[in-house]
């Protein structure tokens, strides 16, 4: 039974140091995020344990509360509907007092230059996210349809509604990107839009013309946050009489220039890179990188930066149709069920964790892997690690078939699993591609269910006086509701 999210929203809230704590809200597919003012004033251990709280990511000023896909959504719209009921004197930071230097020592360990670009560039990717699955398998349905000679007077508007927004993505991208670095976004999206104009192709740059869409959503990122910067600038010379009439024009300007006769060829010859190196890798070492990637995307997950590679995801969509690394990745949560599974037969006894297994499996199925990381496998240890072993098995199976020549692709990214099935692509037939990662997703389960059985020693039940204990691996039972 789900939980009711009003509730669930008052109860963080009361956790994380009350309204006031609390800088600003957003989220993902399956996480909840608050910005917190004093990140010691929030408990941790307490949020853990609330019913239908998956699990936490902290050590910093942004907390990371995993809810679950669906669940987050309406939590969140809870969440900012207490805060916007909160009185001025409860304003952000009012929570300071004895923990404001513990917060600064916590903030400047966590705004690190790496992690605070890849935690910005997930905060411009990761609302696009609902559009870009939406039209994924829009696509996919087409491609379907146009493949079997079904409803020709449909399948031209089907590829107009599931194209229009990859068309335009660089737009999207530039609002949202002046929107995380406190410029005007329409600004940034005015900017950015001059890299899909089709009246670029008469400027010519470094010699050559350009081309309608060239440098994609990197350049986009680069001439929204140019313009920004340049808006930035203006604010704090031009006068206030003229600031609504010259701000915007300057700005625009100057941006747009420089991404005419810069970004674009600049961000252009980055993704053609991107492109070409993923492409070789596949083609040349597909099995080891399939086993990094599948490898280590879990540990991403955990610490949420999985979130930053979305700008290559999109990058290889705009160029090759398809980006051949989320199959890849993908492996992990499968290596996550077959390590789930093997707990739930070995843990026979162990009636509210084969419980939280349960009701995790259908999403960890569907490739959401954040209940049975943080519910299962990662309080219990080793099973995180075989878990691992298992996705890396499986992006082993699908990289061999790329050396082999077959690269498997997804049309859009957020799904995994068997969401992925629709999202399908690559250079081969439809029913070659879905067996290729079917026997990867296969290969995943196996590995990860075999090296957790094998490997994973739960502790023996135990009996009066006895004080002996397993000293391969104790198996700790997530609290309720994880």
């Amino acid at each position: 039974m789900r939980n009711d999210s009003a509730s669930t929203a008052t109860a963080v809230l009361a956790r994380v140091g009350g309204p006031a704590n609390v800088v600003s809200v957003t989220h993902c597919m399956t996480r909840l995020r608050l910005t917190l003012a004093d990140p010691a004033a929030g408990d941790e251990e307490a949020l853990r344990a609330l019913p239908g709280v998956l699990g936490v990511v902290g050590g910093g000023d942004v907390w990371q509360i995993v809810l679950g896909p669906g669940v987050v959504d309406e939590v969140t719209a809870e969440v900012r509907a207490l805060l916007a009921g909160r009185t001025a004197d409860a304003a952000p930071g009012a929570a300071g007092g004895q923990g404001a230097p513990a917060t600064e020592s916590a903030r400047r360990r966590d705004a690190t230059p790496v992690r605070t670009a890849l935690r910005r560039v997930a905060h411009v990717f990761v609302p696009l996210i609902p559009a870009l699955i939406g039209c994924g398998i829009l696509a996919g349905f087409n491609g379907l349809l146009l493949n079997a000679g079904l409803l020709p007077a449909l399948t031209p508007a089907l590829s107009a509604i599931a194209s229009a927004f990859m068309a335009l993505i660089p737009v999207f991208v530039g609002y949202n990107t002046a929107k995380e670095f406190g410029g005007t976004p329409v600004l940034g999206g005015a900017v950015a839009a001059v890299v899909v104009y089709p009246g670029v192709a008469k400027v010519t740059a470094f010699g050559v013309h350009l081309a309608p869409g060239q440098g994609g959503v990197l350049g986009a990122l680069a001439a929204a946050f140019l313009a920004t910067r340049v808006e930035k600038w203006c604010r704090g010379r031009v006068p206030g009489a003229l600031d609504v009439l010259l701000t915007p024009a300057v700005t625009v300007l100057l941006a747009g220039l420089v991404t005419l006769y810069g970004l674009m060829y600049a961000a252009g010859t980055v993704a053609t890179a991107i492109g070409t190196a993923a492409t070789w890798l596949l083609a040349t070492t597909g099995a080891l990188a399939g086993l990094l990637l599948g490898g280590l995307f879990l540990p991403l997950v955990m610490l949420g930066l999985h979130q930053a590679l979305i700008p290559l995801h999109a990058t290889l969509i705009e160029q090759q149709g398809y980006t051949a690394l989320l199959p890849l990745l993908a492996m992990a949560g499968a290596g996550q069920v077959g390590a789930a599974l093997a707990v739930y037969v070995r843990l026979r006894h162990d009636v509210p964790l084969r419980t939280t297994i349960r009701s995790a499996l259908p999403a960890g199925l569907l490739g959401v892997g954040e209940p049975l990381i943080y519910g299962v496998s990662l309080p219990l240890g080793r099973p995180f690690l075989t878990a691992c072993a298992g996705g890396a098995a499986g992006g082993a199976f699908i990289g061999f078939f790329a050396m082999l020549g077959t690269r498997v692709g997804a049309t859009a990214i957020g799904p995994s699993g068997w969401a992925l099935f629709p999202l399908l692509a690559g250079n081969r037939g439809p029913a070659l591609l879905a067996s290729v990662y079917a026997g990867g997703l296969l290969t995943g389960y196996l590995v990860g269910f075999l090296a957790t059985y094998v490997t994973f020693r739960p502790a023996a039940p135990a009996t009066p006086g006895d004080t002996a204990t397993d000293t391969t691996t104790t198996a700790t039972t997530p609290a309720p509701g994880t």
